[in-house]
């Protein structure tokens, strides 16, 4: 079944949604959908009242390591949290409450994909694939779709197939993929790129870009045939959203989970 996947999108401290394609590192031409008044532990309570697991925080930058622990503590052991980390971090963020941690442009020095930094990952995790997820955010090019990483500014040569699916899913529990030329723009999924996923992905996979309201939802769920998972940012009512409510993507949760019993 696919259920909604919540997250915190932390900016200079701040939760923010932004459209995805805007950030750099120096932040001209950023775009900003919405910056928050509360806390990122305001939001990690309210998903834990509404029992909504597999969360992600996601640090696009410096200066949100603060927030990221508050988030975490609010809710420990059951957000994922991401940005910056690495072999000599990882562990810290486990420790500090993450379910698992979020990786992605450690393993691409120099826009090269490095099986040597994911098995210096895992292996500072204890060798435990449960606690890793993989993030494979990308932009659509002329062959596909490739990994985009430094806040999805650098395209890398590694493409979104079968044959390198195959290859990651030993090390990690699920994937985390960023439609990066959707995030943020509220007008919709990638239909292409979820197709694709589910006919390539046999672990979990939450795909994030462009979802907007129920709509998408079940549109996720018909094309993945439920295998993928949505997470919904800029277009909810809690993000200053006006095209669906976050009331509205719980009771979607519980409805599917009733069912599934």
């Amino acid at each position: 079944m696919t259920r909604f996947r919540p997250c915190i999108d932390l900016h200079a401290g701040s939760v923010k949604q932004i459209v995805g394609g805007t950030l750099s590192t120096d932040n001209t031409g950023l775009k900003t959908n919405f910056t928050s008044e509360h806390p990122s532990a305001y939001f990690a309570e309210l998903y834990r009242k509404n029992d909504l697991r597999g969360g992600h925080v996601i640090m696009l930058g410096p200066g949100n390591d603060e927030a990221a622990r508050e988030s975490l503590a609010a809710w420990p052991s059951s957000l994922q949290v991401g940005g910056g980390i690495k072999d000599s971090n990882a562990m810290h963020w486990i420790k500090a409450g993450a379910e698992r941690v979020i990786i992605t442009s450690y393993l691409f020095p120099s826009g090269t994909f490095s099986l040597e930094r994911l098995q210096s990952v895992l292996e500072a995790l204890g060798g435990d694939s449960s606690k890793l997820v993989i993030d494979l955010s990308c932009r659509r090019v002329s062959e596909g779709w490739r990994v985009a990483m430094d806040r999805w500014q650098t395209i890398t040569d590694f493409e979104i197939n079968r044959d390198n699916i195959s290859m990651l899913e030993p090390y990690c529990s699920e994937f985390l993929i960023h439609a990066a030329d959707a995030e943020g723009l509220q007008a919709g999924i990638d239909e292409e790129l979820v197709t694709y996923l589910a006919k390539i992905c046999t672990i979990p996979v939450t795909y994030a870009g462009g979802g907007r309201n129920l709509q998408d939802l079940e549109l996720v769920e018909r094309l993945s045939g439920g295998k993928i998972d949505l997470t919904i940012g800029s277009a909810l009512d809690i993000f200053g959203g006006k095209s669906i409510t976050f009331d509205e993507c719980c009771a979607w949760n519980r409805e599917r989970e009733e069912s599934a019993r």
